[in-house]
């Protein structure tokens, strides 16, 4: 588990000291929900509503809690934000919020983009409030943060599946203390976990049983294990006829992350490529490995099921 920053070694609340640490352009999305009678949805589109345009007054109101978002948030820096940009989407019974902040500030700007989305839902409630009973605030979220050490948060979280391929495991002479480190990292990443399995070096099924996840709708697959260079590892060539294109910055950047622990990590035979709409990705089986690959793949590889969506970069 991650160490708050926000506690001292003493057990007492401090704020960040973010002194140091260089400025950059960052940027974070969130979103809320407001969800209403679709009459009061008609009267807000119209400008009907009592009490004056709906829409604009917590447009104003959004960006006003942005702008104070320190003055309401006890550890949050004083920020100069660049921009903050509010956008409505009436459906049904139901509206969407989506707040858009930037700056260019040595810390993020998740706490704004949250605060406003959250202050307009507020307003929206109390303008409407005489007319709706029912209205009801509903998840408030954070969907992408980009800039700063943490990279690019991206709001899709992929379908997981995990292969350990180990002689040892299914014998069960060995513990698959890498299948479940895996298991751990992505669902704490946020993803479902939606297979998992254990196989034989070179097991005849691993074709079968990659190609039956892939029809029943998981989005990433994760192997462990069968990339070395004995008689039974035979993982990779398994995997890598199935192939539609390869991954080959991301087989580079597990070999160049793995090179700095242990410098035999570049004779492993490691893989990444795209089958149909899934990727899949072969680790090492040793937990050194799995951990060192798994702080490169969370959350880089979310970003991946963007861009084949046709989303591009962000």
């Amino acid at each position: 588990m991650k160490k708050l920053s926000h506690i001292d070694k003493q057990g007492n609340a401090k704020m960040v000291d973010i002194s140091n640490k260089q400025k950059s352009f960052r940027i974070a999305k969130a979103c809320a929900t407001i969800s209403m009678n679709n009459d009061t949805i008609s009267l807000i589109q119209s400008n009907e509503i009592p009490k004056g345009n709906v829409f604009t007054t917590a447009k104003i109101a959004g960006i006003q809690a942005a702008k104070r978002t320190s003055e309401l948030i006890p550890f949050c820096h004083q920020l100069q934000l660049s921009h903050i940009d509010i956008s409505f989407f009436p459906s049904n019974n139901r509206i969407k919020i989506i707040s858009t902040v930037k700056t260019k500030e040595a810390t993020g700007v998740e706490m704004e983009a949250i605060t406003s989305v959250s202050v307009a839902a507020i307003t929206i409630y109390d303008m409407c409030k005489a007319v709706d009973k029912l209205m009801k605030i509903g998840e408030i979220a954070l969907l992408e943060k980009k800039g700063g050490k943490s990279g690019h948060l991206d709001s899709h979280r992929p379908k997981v599946g995990i292969i350990t391929m180990s002689d040892g495991v299914v014998a069960g002479d060995r513990e698959n203390i890498s299948g479940e480190i895996l298991v751990e990292k992505f669902r704490s990443a946020g993803c479902e976990i939606k297979e998992e399995i254990s196989l034989e070096d070179g097991s005849r099924i691993l074709e079968k049983t990659i190609k039956s996840w892939i029809n029943s709708g998981t989005e990433l697959i994760i192997s462990t294990g069968g990339t070395g260079l004995g008689p039974r590892d035979l993982t990779i060539p398994i995997v890598e006829r199935l192939f539609d294109y390869r991954l080959h910055g991301v087989e580079q950047a597990l070999h160049s992350n793995g090179r700095k622990t242990v410098t035999t990590a570049c004779l492993s035979r490691l893989v990444a490529g795209v089958i149909k709409q899934t990727i899949m990705i072969c680790l090492p089986g040793s937990t050194g490995a799995v951990k060192d690959g798994s702080s490169v793949l969370i959350p880089m590889i979310f970003h991946a099921f963007h861009m084949m969506k046709g989303e591009g970069h962000k």
